[in-house]
């Protein structure tokens, strides 16, 4: 029995429930190490953590941070690395780097994986995670805040629950309603209706 899942495989499931069967229940793996956009956004990653190790971002307040944290919680079920921590007077909050573009808008997706992030700092930590950020790599690295609401750590908490009713029960979920994520799905071949 699964006892954690990460906040990546919450993106997952966000994008179609089916990704959380076949990893979790048929233990099926994506192969992400063949796909080239996978593979230069862990580049990026690296190459941040090699060369911003000393950079605090003091616009925004930080006055400390860490990078490349591994956090768990057996309370929340979560287990996952956040690209960097920062810390401001009395709060902290993720940051993560994503090798995409800024669009005008923070996905879904997104939003809940950098809430689970606050989560498992705020329970470290013991300290108040209300924000997160997000910096787009292909967009200048344009920095985006996003506000964790009590509402939303909900909503997330939520979705955990609804990944290991799937894990737990061996459950087949209906798989998104937006057709054209099958397109270039991992599991394509084998998904049906």
């Amino acid at each position: 029995m699964k006892e954690f899942v990460t906040p990546s495989e919450v993106i997952e499931y966000l994008y179609c429930p089916r990704f959380t069967f076949f990893m979790n229940v048929l233990k099926i793996k994506q192969h992400e190490e063949k796909r080239t956009l996978v593979n230069k956004g862990r580049d990026i990653h690296l190459h941040k953590l090699a060369t911003n190790k000393e950079y605090l971002r003091k616009k925004i307040g930080c006055i400390s941070k860490e990078t490349d944290v591994y956090l768990s919680s057996v309370k929340l079920r979560l287990v996952g690395k956040v690209d960097e921590i920062l810390f401001f007077h009395e709060q902290a909050a993720p940051l993560d780097y994503k090798y995409t573009f800024w669009e005008n808008k923070v996905y879904l997706t997104l939003k809940m994986q950098q809430t689970l992030y606050a989560m498992l700092i705020e329970e470290h930590y013991g300290i108040s995670a209300p924000n997160a950020y997000l910096v787009y790599i292909r967009s200048k690295s344009h920095i985006e805040k996003i506000a964790i609401t009590s509402q939303i750590k909900k909503e997330a908490r939520n979705i955990v629950e609804k990944l290991f009713e799937i894990i737990d029960k061996n459950y087949y979920p209906k798989r998104t309603k937006v057709k054209s994520r099958c397109f270039d799905c991992t599991y394509k071949n084998i998904c049906t209706q």
